[in-house]
């Protein structure tokens, strides 16, 4: 293919779009039909192609805040998505025995403490601790003392407030665990009733144009031929289009992300129905725990060097809360991304594009993502090659931050009970990771780009959590005085506890 990096692709594959022809359904594909037609439906055309005979992975039932944003741009009523999905209300992940055997930390959503113009609550925290002589023992515990998401999450209260009444603090941040199928089904029939055309059948056969590589059409099993303009790429680990077709090629992250397998089955409901997400830490990885209305989720995430497949059921079905409803099943998967996500006139969305193991929930939020970004970098008048560079590079930005993240959790570990934890804490990170690590330890600070989805907050929490007290703090921390520090502090608490003696049960905020 000629250079083209200043220049329209070859016009020969290269039309204006009026066609886009999804390729997959499951929460991926409906998810990116909607935005698509709520947005651009008066001028394009959409076909989603799904067989009744594929199945979905269907276990990612975990969410985080910016769904609530995204549900509600393409017109979902909040009421009727918690009825129709048996959703529930997260407020954060709660990590058991990742640093030491016992303890917990939560990833708590929203802010905590109060914000000051040029350095993070944190920084006052760590003051505090110091004059009180409590480092390092309980040093993680007290951080938590100033989340109103953390300390509602563990009183099982809810209730959506956008501000602390009487002050100009922020409220509950949010977000669901729903039944992913019914999500699924959900936004299906959302989506078509805005105009979006479901074919349902198999895909057997990819024409591409001899001259650019571009997809020019599809053939069904029935025989069938669906032309599009631009293809999505929806189709799960399959990706038939982005890699079986195309060859995009795959990074592979398993060897900072060593889990590569999961086995999930849904048991009894438990009561109260807490309104967060657990992640408890086994010799071999870690095992999820999701409340939903009618059920609770769970799986056991682990690394087959280190457990069989028999052995992680048996481990699972031995940790439930309620008797099993159904029969374990094994997902195998490998972590990683497609070197590129966009490639000629196929975009690739959900699984197809990469995988994250669901640690942080990040997989749905990276279909929005992606989806969004497709909708920013929209073709009009054919594809540019120098929007696709750019759709590539920012995806490629965001998924490079989020896996730095996800390992942080590994690398982080305090077991060292097994050979599996030990190996996570001697591994090389990414140098990204390591200096971000190395920064915070000295001094407290940690920074990230704007667009990053894991905000400060965040990584403050999980370092915290997992045992690393910074040996320094910001020098704004000494502008107050002792007496002051602990007015503001004291107060800060009341405040929060104040809050959420108020609050409803989550339970009665369900419907």
């Amino acid at each position: 293919m000629p250079h083209q990096n200043q220049h329209k692709i070859a016009d020969t594959a290269n039309p204006k779009i009026n066609n886009i022809v999804i390729v997959g359904g499951g929460t991926a594909g409906w998810m990116t039909a909607a935005l698509l037609i709520k947005t651009l439906g008066k001028s394009l055309n959409i076909t989603l192609i799904e067989s009744d005979n594929i199945g979905t992975i269907g276990v990612g039932e975990a969410s985080i805040p910016p769904i609530v944003n995204f549900n509600s741009a393409i017109g979902i009523d909040e009421k009727t998505f918690i009825k129709e999905t048996q959703a529930t209300i997260k407020l954060g992940i709660e990590f058991t025995d990742w640093g030491q055997h016992n303890d917990s930390y939560m990833h708590a959503f929203g802010s905590i403490g109060k914000k000051f113009a040029f350095c993070d609550f944190h920084h006052f925290w760590l003051k505090e601790q110091q004059q009180n002589n409590a480092m390092p023992v309980n040093a993680h515990k007290s951080f938590w003392d100033y989340s109103l998401n953390y300390q509602a999450a563990k009183q099982n209260k809810f209730a959506p407030i956008h501000n602390i009444p009487n002050t100009n603090l922020p409220g509950i941040a949010h977000a669901y665990h729903f039944d992913a199928g019914l999500y699924a089904k959900f936004i299906q029939k959302h989506a078509m009733s805005m105009g979006v055309k479901r074919i349902e059948g198999k895909v057997i056969q990819v024409n591409q144009h001899h001259d650019t590589g571009f997809i020019k059409s599809l053939v069904l099993a029935n025989g069938e031929q669906i032309t599009g303009d631009l293809f999505i790429d929806c189709s799960g680990l399959s990706a038939l289009l982005i890699e079986k077709t195309l060859n995009t090629g795959f990074e592979d992250y398993s060897h900072w992300l060593p889990c590569d397998r999961a086995i999930a089955v849904p048991c009894e409901k438990i009561t109260p129905i807490e309104p967060y997400t657990r992640s408890s830490a086994h010799a071999a990885g870690w095992q999820w725990r999701i409340p939903l209305q009618h059920r609770t989720g769970n799986g056991l995430v682990y690394s087959s060097k280190h457990l069989s497949d028999e052995q992680a059921k048996a481990q699972l079905l031995n940790n439930l809360d309620g008797k099993p409803l159904g029969e374990p099943r094994v997902i195998s998967f490998k972590t990683g991304r497609r070197r590129k996500q966009w490639h000629n006139n196929v975009i690739a969305i959900g699984l197809s594009s990469g995988f994250f193991e669901p640690l942080e929930s990040t997989n749905i939020h990276l279909i929005q993502t992606a989806a969004i970004r497709l909708l920013k970098f929209f073709p009009h008048n054919g594809i540019e090659q120098a929007a696709v560079d750019e759709f590539n590079r920012q995806a490629k930005s965001e998924l490079e931050a989020i896996r730095d993240f996800i390992i942080m959790h590994y690398k982080l570990n305090n077991r060292g009970d097994s050979e599996f934890w030990r190996t996570c804490q001697r591994m090389q990170v990414p140098p990204s990771l390591a200096n971000k690590i190395a920064l915070f330890k000295k001094t407290g600070n940690v920074f990230c780009k704007p667009d990053d989805l894991f905000t400060e907050i965040a990584w403050q929490q999980v370092m915290i959590g997992q045992g690393i007290i910074p040996e320094d703090y910001h020098a704004l921390a000494d502008t107050l005085s002792e007496e002051q520090l602990s007015d503001l502090m004291t107060s800060l608490k009341t405040l929060i506890t104040r809050t959420v003696e108020k609050l409803p049960s989550h339970d009665d905020f369900l419907p």
